[in-house]
């Protein structure tokens, strides 16, 4: 891809085709998940405790991170099995060291290796997602330079995907790349593959626009969403509710789009104290509050 073909591919031009088709508005009270990142329950209890304790404050499913060692993969399908915990999504490890983007061949077939680590986790774990960060921009990298390497190596995983039955959903992250709506949609629309969608993360976009904005721009090309608040003022995490985020807003652009599967809370680990406040958190954001 030439600069000129760049170009042409982020005009404003196309921005129309990138719209969502017209749907349905379901409810308010549609059928939303409660889901809890892995590495927020306490590393110190064993993996069916901390699976049983997630079930114990409220969550419904789970999202795990790649594991390398088939041992330590069949013990955490065994305790999800047995405190009846779902594990809905993996999310990908290795994808900021080893990025897809990257000029070297060795650090991409590497990122290509754990990308296919984290699909055959998921098939083992009963997920139906695995979430990939596409590219990192950055001295090395231009912007043009991730959109176009990055796009063909999530090419060459389509197949194993859709082998495994695992949506690879891309995410948008701090990564200095789809930095808009309409440039994300027209990311994941180019691969024309029911097997890469959009994983969207709420508290990520805040410092340059508005997440209800982004999720009715996105539409049902979301397979999955992320839950955390961003204070515009101090440009810093905190907890849910408590930042810049219209959460009402939010919560009605959810039901726009006909979403009704999991959110998971992506937060610092804590207790058990802590969770059931978080998971109490969520359940008033999906109330509308």
């Amino acid at each position: 891809m030439d600069r000129r073909e760049f170009l042409a591919l982020t005009s404003m031009g196309t921005a129309a085709t990138l719209l969502p088709a017209p749907q349905e508005s379901p409810s308010k009270s549609g059928a939303l998940k409660k889901a809890v990142l892995i590495s927020m329950l306490p590393k110190e209890l064993s993996y069916y405790d901390r699976f049983k304790l997630a079930v114990d404050v409220g969550f419904e499913a789970v999202e795990a991170q790649t594991i390398y060692d088939p041992k330590e993969a069949d013990a955490i399908k065994e305790a999800s099995e047995r405190a009846r915990l779902r594990i809905h999504s993996v999310m990908n490890m290795g994808h900021w060291e080893n990025p897809l983007s990257s000029a070297d061949g060795a650090v991409v077939e590497r990122s290509l290796k754990q990308v296919e680590t984290s699909l055959r986790n998921a098939k083992l774990w009963g997920a139906d997602t695995v979430l990939l960060v596409p590219a990192v921009v950055n001295p090395k990298t231009t912007y043009q330079e991730a959109y176009a390497r990055s796009q063909p190596q999530i090419k060459r995983l389509i197949p194993l995907a859709q082998e495994l039955g695992v949506v690879i959903a891309v995410e948008e992250v701090w990564n200095k790349f789809l930095l808009s709506p309409l440039e994300f949609a027209r990311y994941v629309d180019e691969f024309n593959s029911p097997w890469v969608k959009a994983y969207f993360d709420v508290g990520n976009v805040v410092l340059y626009g508005y997440p209800q904005d982004w999720i009715r721009a996105l539409g049902r090309r979301i397979v999955k969403f992320h839950l955390k608040d961003f204070k515009s003022e101090t440009k810093q995490f905190v907890p849910l509710r408590e930042g810049s985020i219209d959460w009402p807003e939010v919560r009605r652009a959810i039901g726009e789009i006909g979403y009704h599967g999991y959110l998971t809370v992506e937060l610092p680990a804590g207790d058990e104290a802590y969770l059931r406040e978080v998971s109490r958190r969520v359940d008033k954001i999906y109330a509308g509050e």
